[in-house]
């Protein structure tokens, strides 16, 4: 039978042409599926079908997948990092330029403007003063987040002549070889913070980064600082900032989510979550995403979890593979080998990675798999999933 996956937002047919007819169905009304394919859908309180067996998010955020509950019930939860960077890092720069140049304020007073030439003319010297901007060149962008989007922002940034600082314990080894080696390592949230110009967040909304930007964070920022956010607008503590707009604390606020609070603020530009939105973007995420749900229907592959190991184990000839997620406790692939051995079964090839409470395990084995086993492997305290590719 073709593997089964609900789409519940559009996807691009890009993406979707990589998961073959002959082999998978595809479909919003796809009853029973075998995975779940979304962009901005939420699934929190929305019950898991049983036959669920993976998700893939076609974006980089996954703070619309309740994923604590799907790791429990062993479902990785794939996302695709780094295949809409260049459509957030080009927004981001004209979010630097919306804020140094004062472009919104000043294209809205010259569309109020009324008469003819002349009288247009007069308003335009008479008004422009009011939107006095200032060059970016030399000044300093503080990039709060050093992964995909983060990185590409701060290049770009030093080849814009500024000068660049960048906050991030978490770096991956990946994202520190693409980073320039202009950028200036900080390890101190509150001294990029005071450093800076401009401050750009590219984090993931996390329980940990909800409200990063609080009242002490913007009281540590320049008074003639700019704050961008085209990450999360929950980053942000919202009563905060707008406190500290009103008190004069920072210059002003440029992001991609618009609330009844931001809206026509003064010193505030919202744009309506554009940071994805290119064809090209959302092609990319539609392919990288279907290619992991591929990947792991077909071969149990993981690649781009946010709740697994990333997992890759070539095909041994001749054999069956067994794939199996469990609580990450010890003796687990013990028990799962003796099982293999009772049933007759010699293992070919194996592979176990971990990661926090999880852990996954694939084996090839020789031999005819008796049916029940599978159920069997399920039975054992601890495991959350097991199948039979």
């Amino acid at each position: 039978m073709p593997f089964r996956i609900r789409t519940l937002n559009a996807i691009s047919q890009v993406g979707l042409s990589r998961l073959p007819g002959d082999r998978y169905s595809v479909g919003h009304d796809v009853t029973s599926p075998d995975a779940l394919l979304v962009r901005s859908a939420s699934l929190h309180n929305q019950p898991i079908d049983a036959s669920v067996l993976a998700v893939a998010r076609a974006g980089a955020g996954t703070n619309n997948i309740p994923i604590p509950e799907y790791s429990k019930r062993g479902i990785p939860v794939f996302n695709t990092p780094g295949a809409n960077a260049n459509a957030v890092k080009e927004l981001v720069v004209a979010g630097l330029f919306l804020a140094a140049r004062n472009i919104v304020d000043a294209a809205a007073f010259a569309h109020r403007l009324e008469g003819d030439h002349a009288t247009i003319d007069k308003l335009v010297e008479a008004g422009k003063k009011n939107y006095v901007g200032f060059e970016l060149p030399g000044r300093t962008l503080g990039v709060i987040g050093l992964g995909a989007i983060g990185v590409e922002v701060a290049n770009v940034a030093l080849s814009l002549g500024m000068n660049v600082l960048g906050y991030d314990p978490g770096i991956t080894v990946q994202h520190a070889w693409a980073l320039s080696s202009q950028v200036q390592h900080v390890t101190d949230l509150n001294d990029l913070l005071g450093r800076s110009d401009i401050v750009t967040l590219h984090v993931p909304l996390v329980a940990g980064t909800k409200g990063l930007i609080g009242a002490d964070a913007l009281a540590a920022m320049k008074s003639s600082a700019v704050l961008l956010n085209f990450a999360r607008g929950p980053i942000v503590d919202e009563p905060a900032l707008l406190a500290a707009l009103d008190a004069g604390q920072i210059r002003g606020y440029v992001c991609d989510f618009p609330t009844p609070n931001l809206n026509k603020r003064p010193r505030v530009v919202t744009l309506p979550h554009l940071g994805a939105s290119t064809n090209e973007a959302e092609e990319n995420c539609a392919r990288m995403a279907a290619d992991e749900l591929r990947w792991y229907l077909e071969d149990g592959t993981i690649q781009n979890s946010v709740n697994f190991p990333d997992a890759r184990l070539p095909r041994a000839d001749g054999t069956h593979r067994l794939a199996i997620s469990n609580s990450n406790v010890p003796n687990m692939v013990g028990q799962i080998s003796t099982m293999l051995a009772d049933a007759g079964l010699n293992i070919a090839d194996l592979l176990n990675k971990s990661r926090g409470e999880v852990a996954y395990t694939l084996v090839d084995v020789e031999g005819t798999v008796p049916g029940t086993l599978v159920q069997r492997i399920k039975g054992i305290d601890g495991v959350l999933s097991a199948r039979l590719l």
